[in-house]
């Protein structure tokens, strides 16, 4: 394929996408804060820049998958970063789940050097990013879309052009208040249970077939059970896109009281130490019986 891209950012979902990117043979360059963290790919034939604008310089297409607005922020216009090097026409696609204030700005940003701003956060986690089997969902121009959809369709298996700019995080983090809303209310359910003398076992098929059924409950609910906790959704990273969809949903009108006490259940986890675990440890400080 005659594209030259750059990923920027190597954790839990990047070094899946970077990993299949190779795999559809496209001429890869990465970029990671931790350089170990590159390594694996290095020696799958990917190029590592020591810096974001090293990545970008010579590339047509450049992917970021950060944690936040701040890191995503650093390695677009930071010291040596991205937009300092990329070329007229090259196509940006942010993947981060970031707030539209900040796409926006970015996309701002990016028309002053010529380039083209996708907003493409994605729906599934870190197996999903490491089979290809992600769901793009793509704000911007068609024309830009079209640039890169042979890049992302080596990363998915679906890609919903939702609308112009912004509109991609702005379904994400709705995407992500649900989600979260779910996965809290059944840290506090399964605590229920396991403090009420029911059968666990019994409970969870009734709940995971019956009306609140859902993939999300089956595959946490199991997280929760045996507490295994190995990261597909950092916990902090949980808590972090429920404040950025209040604060969106807020800019509508509508204020997202369940997304409120979601948050707090979410920070209390992290004020316990679990912040680093799988969004699923949300249940610990919860547990009547440790």
């Amino acid at each position: 394929m005659d594209k030259n891209v750059a990923i920027l950012g190597l954790g839990t979902m990047g070094s899946g996408m970077a990993a299949n990117l190779l795999k559809a043979g496209i001429s890869l360059t990465v970029y990671n804060r931790t350089p170990a963290k590159a390594q694996t790919l290095v020696n799958g034939g990917a190029s590592f820049a020591a810096a974001p604008a090293e990545a970008a310089k010579d590339a047509s297409i450049v992917i970021a998958m950060l944690a936040d607005d701040t890191a995503s922020r650093a390695v677009w216009t930071g010291k040596d970063g991205a937009l300092g090097t990329v070329r007229p026409g090259t196509v940006l696609i942010e993947s981060s789940t970031a707030s539209p204030a900040w796409i926006r700005e970015l996309a701002g940003l990016a028309a002053q050097h010529g380039a083209e701003l996708l907003d493409a956060p994605v729906t599934g986690s870190r197996v999903q990013a490491a089979t290809g089997q992600l769901t793009f969902l793509v704000g911007g121009s068609e024309t830009a879309l079209q640039a890169a959809t042979p890049v992302l369709k080596a990363m998915s298996k679906e890609i919903v052009h939702l609308g112009p700019t912004g509109s991609g995080a702005k379904m994400k983090l709705i995407n992500n208040f649900l989600c979260g809303v779910q996965v809290a209310s059944l840290a506090e359910g399964l605590a229920w249970i396991e403090g009420s003398g029911l059968d666990l076992r019994k409970a969870l098929s009734i709940l995971n077939n019956g009306a609140p059924g859902s993939p999300l409950l089956a595959a946490i609910s199991d997280r929760m059970v045996h507490r295994n906790y190995a990261v597909n959704f950092l916990l902090k990273l949980m808590a972090k896109d429920i404040g950025y969809a209040q604060a969106e949903a807020a800019t509508c009108n509508v204020n997202l009281t369940t997304a409120e006490v979601s948050e707090a259940l979410f920070e209390r986890a992290i004020a316990g130490g679990y912040g680093d675990q799988d969004m699923a440890a949300v249940i610990e400080p919860l547990r009547t019986c440790k």
